[in-house]
């Protein structure tokens, strides 16, 4: 069926953002942020943001709408609130997640895997500014006119270009103070494929298809704020067709 076709996406070249992907995690109130939890715990997902281009963001909008006008039930609104928002340097933001169980059953970590298509071990973080592929199922749902939509729900992601993590120090320099002359014996590695694992992934590969790694996509420059859109802002087909009209 052209439903099912439908249905999947990779997202190419996208900028993750807070990935949440190595074990689930939870919002906390206390915290005031996202923290590790069972899968099985209220609200426990796995997730990540990502920026991408705004030509990449009308062809995935395309697509979700496609897959919600041809799945929709009886009753459910013709159009639902646009899920991406333009961001400072002009890339539009969005967010892929997956519950941590349903039904009370856990659900199997999204796999990760390096530009060669070699999972990652298990424990690997990806980081916050890493460019990858991000492989998701669309789910459309409608709870009421305001909560109507397609989630991504997120299936895999192979990282491209990996940015190592870094640790702020709590200090100030000091002026005059020791200052170490060793050596960091691991600057000529590459990051990018470190961690790998040989380990085979028994479910089907939705990177298979993806041979060369893509380069990092360059940024737009900061654009202009613009004025307030009108009420009738919200219609993923005028959306669409000023994005078309734009690359024309």
């Amino acid at each position: 069926r052209m439903s099912e076709e439908l249905q999947k996406y990779v997202i190419p070249k996208a900028e993750v953002m807070y990935p949440r992907i190595d074990r689930t995690y939870a919002w906390s109130d206390a915290a005031n942020t996202s923290v590790p939890c069972k899968a099985t715990d209220d609200n426990a997902e796995y997730s990540l943001n990502f920026k991408i281009p705004k030509a990449e963001a009308g062809k995935l909008m395309k697509q979700m709408k496609a897959y919600y006008d041809e799945n929709k039930k009886k009753g459910w609104p013709d159009k639902f609130p646009i899920p991406f928002k333009e961001q400072d340097d002009g890339l539009f933001k969005g967010k892929a997640k997956l519950a941590g169980a349903y039904n009370g059953e856990p659900t199997r970590k999204p796999p990760q895997y390096d530009s060669q298509n070699k999972t990652l071990d298990d424990d690997f973080k990806l980081t916050t500014g890493s460019i990858c592929n991000i492989a998701v199922t669309f789910v459309p749902y409608s709870i009421s006119k305001s909560q109507t939509g397609v989630s991504l729900r997120l299936n895999g992601v192979q990282v491209i270009k990996y940015v190592p993590m870094k640790t702020a120090s709590p200090f100030e320099a000091v002026a005059d103070g020791f200052v170490s002359d060793s050596t960091n014996p691991f600057e000529s590695f590459d990051n990018e494929s470190e961690a790998v694992s040989d380990a085979a992934d028994d479910e089907e590969d939705p990177f298979a298809e993806i041979e060369e790694p893509v380069e990092e996509p360059k940024k737009k420059a900061v654009k202009k704020s613009t004025a307030a859109p009108k009420e009738d802002s919200d219609d993923l087909s005028s959306l669409i067709e000023k994005w078309d009209d734009d690359e024309d």
